[in-house]
This record gives C-alpha cells, sequence and structure tokens, in this order.
C-alpha cells in the first residue's frame, strides 16, 4: 500500500469519527464515480455528487449498502450523460 492510499485510508477513517460515522465504503468506487462524473459531466459536478449520494444514502436507510446502490445509479447516469455529449459531437458540450 502506498504511502497516498495509506493517508486516503487514514483520511476517511478521521474525518468519520469527527464525524460520528462508523462506515466502511467502497472509497474506490465512490472516487471512481467523481471522476466520471467530472469527466462526462463537468468538475465542480463530482463533490457536489458525492454529497448527493450520501445524502441519498442516509434518506434510504444508511449504510455501506445504501452508499453503494446511490454511487451505482449515478455513475450510470454520468456514463448516460458523456455517451450522449459524445454521440452528439464535439460542439454538444458547449452549448451550439
Amino acid at each position: 500500500m502506498g504511502v497516498m492510499e495509506r493517508t486516503l485510508d487514514e483520511w476517511m477513517t478521521a474525518a468519520g469519527a469527527e464525524l460520528g460515522l462508523d462506515l466502511a465504503v467502497d472509497v474506490r468506487g465512490l472516487l471512481d464515480m467523481t471522476r466520471v462524473v467530472a469527466h462526462g459531466v463537468e468538475r465542480p459536478a463530482a463533490p457536489l455528487t458525492a454529497f448527493l449520494v450520501g445524502y441519498a444514502a442516509a434518506a434510504n436507510g444508511g449504510g455501506a449498502a445504501a452508499v453503494a446502490e446511490a454511487n451505482a445509479k449515478v455513475t450510470a447516469l454520468a456514463e448516460r450523460w458523456a455517451a450522449a455529449a459524445t454521440d452528439a459531437g464535439p460542439d454538444a458540450a458547449d452549448g451550439r
């Protein structure tokens, strides 16, 4: 395990503890989702979507399974958006 991974894991543990959470989630899956959103939608949408994933998970009973379900849904949505933009051509992304 590299230093960056250890630091990320340590941060997630510390931030979770600070927020009163004891929840092991698929961090790599969440990072993959934010990458897909940042590149397929737009960069500022990534952290906001991560917030929505957490909010949706909490609204649906919480827990790692609820996070994974919400994460999968928005990842698929972002992939569809990216595919639609690609299908529409290069001018579609800037509204032309």
